[in-house]
């Protein structure tokens, strides 16, 4: 349930936005000035604010001003007085995503809202892809494999060409889809992305190219494929080699002639939307095997794009780490931490058969479960993280096998610590305990009992 709140002196706007806003089934805090407002943001647990731009202490453009300098966005809808469309013009450039004038119809508040709420997850989106794969502007890394990488993109962006991506699971190809698409003159269009292998076979047809009313059980309105969602765009395939055999002749007719058909359509639909595809299997065996046609495994092999895994990039692994790391401290609400070079040359040599997408993980598990602001090569080992030469993987043949580790148990221990430690760091104040945890306080009392943590008697 998304929270709003709302940043206005005007006590009865507020309790009437309240009172919609609920009907609505959002959540709501208030805030009657301007500090008020940027306190309650620092909590972390606020999805929209609507904004008064007349407020005392602090007005609305200086809280928009300090969002605009804190990081990622807040989406904003602003109220403005009758006259003051100067001011709202201002607003929008400091980042509000609406203004609305006062006194506030109801009905736009809350069509203002879905649209800010909707935009608001879709940079959300945009920023964890980015992070999943390591891309900030540019691909980040700057190890040979990367700056081949990037040269690629660069080179084949500007094109139409229909590029094939290849790689392990977890490299990021799919944000590299992405690096081309924005990089490309169809960056203004919409990028529609295809899970080949989450799509049911008997949806399949209906999913890429669409249906007509009536074109079987349940298809009660006439529905757009993501081929056509994807015109003027890009289409992002992704695992392609996912595709019934019995659809792909349907599927290679579509990249050859740029036309799709509906399912229960009558005639076929112009349209011009670019193909960039993604797998992690050997097509080439996949023909081989019977499993994949070699007429559509050629159409797509336009412009093959190698990812390469996290083993041949070893050298940008502590970049990637720091990267993640500091993402993950910020996305939790955790006080910043840092990696020790220790801890760093530790990850730089482990395996990571999950690329990327472990990595990230792993530093997430990291920034949640180490204890101190400075992580060491210990607090790798104690929280599953080992690496060659740091007691995992590459430990001599002839050491004792190690015992097995229940990794739950263990997490669940750590974290006990963690809280346990803060609470007594903090003298059983629970609001202060869970400020310091980056928490709130309800979830702090939630994690409590499962854990078995009891304050001791007082003496």
């Amino acid at each position: 349930m998304p929270t709003i709140l709302i940043a206005d002196d005007e006590k009865n706007i507020r309790a009437t936005l309240v009172r919609s806003l609920r009907l609505e089934g959002y959540a709501t805090a208030e805030a009657e000035n301007g500090a008020q407002a940027l306190e309650r943001i620092e909590s972390g647990d606020i999805d929209l604010l609507v904004l008064d731009l007349q407020m005392p202490v602090k007005d609305g453009l200086q809280v928009l001003d300090a969002l605009s300098r804190s990081g990622p966005r807040l989406p904003v809808v602003v109220l403005t007085a009758h006259g003051s469309i100067e001011k709202a013009v201002r607003a929008v450039r400091l980042g509000a995503f609406d203004f609305i004038e006062k006194p506030p119809a109801v009905e736009r508040i809350l069509l203002a809202v879905s649209n800010a709420l909707r935009y608001g997850r879709l940079e959300e989106e945009n920023r964890r892809l980015a992070e999943e794969a390591g891309l900030g502007a540019d691909l980040l890394g700057s190890s040979p494999p990367m700056r081949e990488l990037a040269g690629t993109v660069s080179r084949v962006a500007p094109t139409d060409a229909f590029v094939l991506l290849l790689g392990e699971n977890g490299t990021g190809k799919e944000v590299v889809a992405r690096a081309i698409h924005a990089a490309s003159p169809r960056r203004d269009r919409r990028l529609v992305t295809v899970n080949c292998a989450a799509i049911p076979e008997t949806l399949f047809e209906s999913e890429l190219f669409g249906h007509n009313r009536g074109a079987f059980t349940g298809a009660t309105e006439a529905r757009r494929g993501k081929f056509q969602q994807a015109d003027g765009g890009t289409l992002f395939l992704d695992e392609i080699g996912e595709i019934p055999l019995p659809l792909q002749p349907k599927m290679l007719r579509a990249l050859d002639s740029g036309e799709v058909e509906r399912v229960g359509g009558r005639g076929a639909e112009r349209v011009d939307a670019r193909v960039i595809a993604a797998t992690n299997r050997d097509l080439a065996a996949e023909v081989a095997a019977g499993r994949f046609r070699q007429d559509l495994y050629y159409r797509l092999l336009v412009v093959p794009v190698r990812v390469p895994s996290l083993r041949e990039r070893r050298e940008d692994i502590p970049l990637l780490a720091g990267h993640f790391f500091a993402g993950a401290c910020r996305r939790n609400r955790i006080r910043p931490k840092r990696l020790s070079d220790e801890a760093l040359a530790s990850l730089a040599r482990g395996d990571w058969p999950g690329n990327v997408r472990e990595l990230r993980n792993a530093m997430e598990r990291i920034a949640i479960l180490a204890p101190d602001d400075v992580v060491r090569e210990a607090d790798l080992r104690l929280l599953g993280v080992a690496a060659p030469g740091a007691g995992g993987a590459g430990r001599p043949a002839t050491a004792a096998p190690a015992p097995a580790i229940d990794l739950t148990e263990e997490l669940r221990g750590h974290e006990r610590a963690i809280i346990l430690r803060a609470l007594e760091r903090n003298r059983w104040r629970m609001a202060r305990t869970a400020r310091d945890l980056g928490l709130e306080r309800s979830h702090l009392y939630k994690k409590i009992k499962p854990l078995g943590i009891e304050r001791p008697p007082e003496d």
